[in-house]
């Protein structure tokens, strides 16, 4: 795991350098702390950042919510000056250990996920929420693929969702664990005549558009290559436009809706269309349809 000081030349710049440099190392304390409590173990500071390891991906995401909560509850009693806020990235794989420090492919995929997340945010990879107890990955979002240096494929990008206004519930106990689960939703899309494919619990973000890599690749000339995502959170559907020429939904017995850089419920069955509004008579239209359980 990275933890990094998000904005920390800022901090230079309107503290002065002795007041922002105790800020940050007591930032970097209280961080190594917390992740301490979770069985971690700081390997190193890097500037205005701790480079740690955890010995199950669980530990590394509780230590995660509770750094964000940590500082989150720092700044609220603050009286003056400016908010810390940190971006984490972790990532569960081998790595070697060598004179106290650790390498390896890990290690950089970790510090990509740094990279990759703002300040307030938790960022990771597929096969690290895949690793992580079912109620903590039922608070997670998928958010994009990128390209790692020495890989082949594109690597899944998913965030930790921590904020109470965002979650309800990070962990719950054990004791409910092994309690019945309610039957879940999900929502089956499809295209031409294509096998469907399912959003789920199982498989909680797709994307859809032009590029051949897209879960769902649409035909159609006006559709970016990435052009929409459909993400599941807590039970409920949003399709997220992230296209150059917006995206057109119309759900059942509804006004056609239309989203440029902007996200919408799904409520109902429906029908997507990229770039192409339902006026012009679009050929390549993706039907969806919620599959309620019971």
């Amino acid at each position: 795991m990275f933890a990094d000081i998000s904005g920390s030349t800022q901090l230079f710049e309107t503290l002065g350098d002795a007041e922002a440099r105790a800020l940050v190392a007591d930032t970097l304390g209280s961080l190594t702390d917390v992740a301490k409590s979770h069985k971690g173990t700081l390997i190193k500071t890097i500037g205005d950042e701790i480079m740690c390891t955890f010995p199950k991906a669980d530990n590394a995401a509780a230590a995660a919510v509770e750094m964000q909560e940590t500082l989150q509850n720092k700044n609220r009693l603050k009286e003056t000056g400016p908010d810390v806020r940190v971006r984490i990235g972790m990532h569960y794989g081998d790595a070697l250990w060598e004179a106290g420090d650790v390498f390896g492919d890990a290690v950089n995929v970790a510090a990509r996920m740094a990279a990759q997340a703002k300040g307030e945010q938790i960022i990771t990879t597929r096969g690290t929420i895949d690793l992580l107890e079912e109620d903590v990955r039922e608070n997670t979002r998928w958010t994009d693929r990128a390209a790692i240096k020495g890989k082949k494929e594109d690597i899944e990008i998913h965030e930790i969702i921590w904020q109470k206004e965002d979650v309800t519930q990070m962990m719950i106990p054990k004791m409910m664990r092994n309690m019945p689960k309610a039957p879940r939703i999900s929502l089956r899309l499809s295209y031409h005549g294509r096998p469907p494919l399912t959003v789920d619990h199982n498989r909680p973000g797709v994307v859809l558009g032009r590029g051949a890599a897209c879960d769902l690749p649409v035909n159609e000339k006006l559709a970016s290559r990435q052009h929409v995502r459909i993400e599941l959170r807590r039970d409920k559907f949003f399709i997220i436009d992230q296209s150059t020429n917006g995206t057109h939904v119309k759900l059942d017995n509804a006004a056609a809706a239309f989203l440029r850089r902007e996200e919408m419920a799904i409520t109902s069955n429906g029908q997507i269309s990229l770039g192409k509004s339902f006026a012009e008579g679009p050929a390549e239209i993706v039907d969806f349809k919620l599959v309620k359980p019971g």
